[in-house]
């Protein structure tokens, strides 16, 4: 077993790995709430825990008046659709004004919005960067009924579970990652950063290209953030910033299609599959690829700031001071 496979709350022993830990977690809520749980994906050596979504349902059964008042609106309500890389939807917050069932329904959820690969990860990175506990909580619509979203926002994350009450739109919105690994800002190795990995990647990507496609790729200053405007979605599939995968040779495509497979990774299967069923829906050629000079730590030429944009596709990639991504993908505009 691998340092990666072991629960960093756990002895150095090594004897709980992440998969006991969340499935521990998983018992506590099964206990707790009375779900039943399910195969996961048909394999008996795979984790038995119920979905998300059931989960959603659960939490919402179980809260009293005073936080539904808090924390619960309309499926229609504008807020819905926010995204920043660091607020609270709601005054409702883990930690504050949900008893320990609730909070461990809640992490529940949470961990299983991601992949069993990446789940704890993502989890201590949110611990690290503001605390799980300090994370704030909304509901639209009813679960069970029809169209809902259960929303989950802190500093550097808002992740949304939707049942795919919201077609055509993976996540069911706009998300938000991000991580400040040593500090506010970041060496140019970015060392501990949860999701450096996705710009290693991506540099890949730019190493292949020739003059040419460089001079296209590589831009002066990137979008900057603006809270919910930095993922607009142009519907455009001229004149958008960078190289369009339609001009890449079949090796740098390829390449460019593991750059996609990298920046879904840390998410659950349904979530990762819809994502590149919409991409695809729109033109996987129409994608193009951006990296930004004047935003790189250390002037080192390891690109720190890059996007994938296409007419229904953001994903901005901001690796300085420390990694922001913003993400937004939708079947049409």
């Amino acid at each position: 077993m691998t340092d990666s496979d072991r629960c960093p709350d756990c002895h150095s022993d090594g004897t709980i790995t992440r998969r006991d830990f969340i499935k521990a977690t998983a018992s506590g809520v099964t206990a707790a709430v009375g779900v039943v749980v399910r195969p996961a994906f048909g394999d008996e050596d795979e984790l038995l825990r119920p979905s998300s979504e059931t989960l959603v349902q659960q939490l919402y059964q179980s809260l009293q008046e005073p936080q539904k008042t808090a924390c619960c609106f309309d499926f229609d309500d504008p807020l819905r659709l926010a995204v920043d890389n660091n607020w609270h939807i709601t005054d409702a917050l883990v930690g504050g004004n949900f008893n320990k069932d609730q909070q461990n329904l809640i992490r529940q959820i949470f961990l299983g919005l991601h992949s069993e690969e990446y789940a704890l990860q993502v989890l201590e990175q949110v611990e690290h960067d503001g605390g799980f506990d300090d994370c704030a909580v909304a509901l639209f619509g009813e679960p069970g009924t029809g169209k809902f979203e259960f929303v989950f926002t802190g500093r550097h994350v808002t992740r949304r579970c939707d049942g795919d009450s919201v077609q055509g739109t993976a996540f069911g919105g706009p998300i938000f990652y991000g991580h400040a690994a040593k500090g506010f800002d970041e060496p140019p190795d970015h060392e501990g950063n949860v999701y450096w990995y996705q710009a290693r990647r991506a540099n890949e990507l730019f190493q292949t290209l020739d003059g040419r496609q460089r001079r296209q790729a590589l831009l002066g200053d990137s979008r900057g953030e603006n809270g919910t405007e930095t993922v607009q979605l142009s519907g455009r599939s001229q004149g958008l910033a960078g190289i369009p995968a339609g001009e890449l040779t079949p090796d740098q495509l390829e390449l460019a299609e593991k750059v996609m497979e990298d920046l879904l990774m840390p998410f659950r299967e349904m979530d990762r599959s819809e994502s590149m069923k919409l991409i695809r829906s729109n033109g996987f050629h129409k994608l193009h690829f951006s990296f930004y000079k004047n935003e790189d730590i250390g002037g080192d030429g390891l690109w720190d700031v890059w996007q994938v944009e296409g007419p229904t596709t953001v994903w901005y990639f901001r690796g300085k001071p420390h990694v922001h991504a913003w993400v937004h993908i939708r079947e049409s505009v």
